[in-house]
Order: C-alpha cells, then sequence, then structure tokens
C-alpha cells in the first residue's frame, strides 16, 4: 500500500517561499507519476505539478516559473519548492501517486493521495 506523507507547510508573506516534501513509501513499481494539487476553501482541487518516472517535470501556468518540482529517489521524497508566492497561492497542498506511464493532470487519475500541508500567504 502506497502511503504518502507532506511536510512543510506554514505561513508566508507574499514573495517569499516555502519547500514542500512528499515521504513516499509503499510503491511496487518505478513505473510511477506523482504531483502535487491543491485546494482553496471553496474551490476545486486543481493540479499543481507532476515529475514522471523519468524525471520529467510539468507545471500549470498558474506556477509555472515560480515553482519547482523535483524528487530524491534515495530518500524517496518528492519534492515542491515555491518561490514568490501569492496570497492566490494560499491552499492545502496534496501529493498524490498512480502507476501510470503517462502522468495526468486529472485528479481523479490518482489513486493515492497524503493528508496535505497548508499553504498561507499573506499580503
Amino acid at each position: 500500500q502506497v502511503q504518502l506523507v507532506e511536510s512543510g507547510g506554514g505561513s508566508v508573506q507574499a514573495g517569499g517561499s516555502l519547500r514542500l516534501s512528499c515521504a513516499v513509501s509503499g510503491y511496487s513499481s518505478s513505473n510511477y507519476c506523482a504531483a502535487w494539487f491543491r485546494q482553496a476553501p471553496g474551490k476545486q482541487r486543481e493540479w499543481v505539478s507532476y515529475i514522471s518516472r523519468d524525471g520529467y517535470t510539468s507545471h500549470a501556468a498558474s506556477v509555472r516559473g515560480r515553482f519547482t518540482t523535483s524528487r530524491d529517489n534515495a530518500k524517496n521524497t518528492l519534492y515542491l519548492q515555491m518561490n514568490s508566492l501569492r496570497p492566490e497561492d494560499s491552499a492545502m497542498y496534496y501529493c498524490a501517486f498512480a502507476y501510470k506511464y503517462r502522468c495526468p493532470r486529472i485528479r481523479d487519475q490518482y489513486n493515492y493521495w497524503g493528508q496535505g500541508t497548508q499553504v498561507t500567504v499573506s499580503s
């Protein structure tokens, strides 16, 4: 059973930075996609980024150039480096996992989820 545990959320002022971590355990194949989603109060959960098995990353237009997704295979950990944060980035951030060859951007195509970590950006 795949387990995901996020950490690193917090409160920062606009323009600041945070790095989220997601420890992944229990997976049985290297053919997987790992992603970040976020959900603000009253809004749907939206895709932020993903990283494929071969390290290819993709980011939503709203965060491109400010957020970076990476992975440390030795530590089985996924990261989301968030720079130049804006108040509209405030949300609960979730990491997600799926055994897929091509990484999706759709929430329902991810089978495993972490519990989330809160990010709050003040103006």
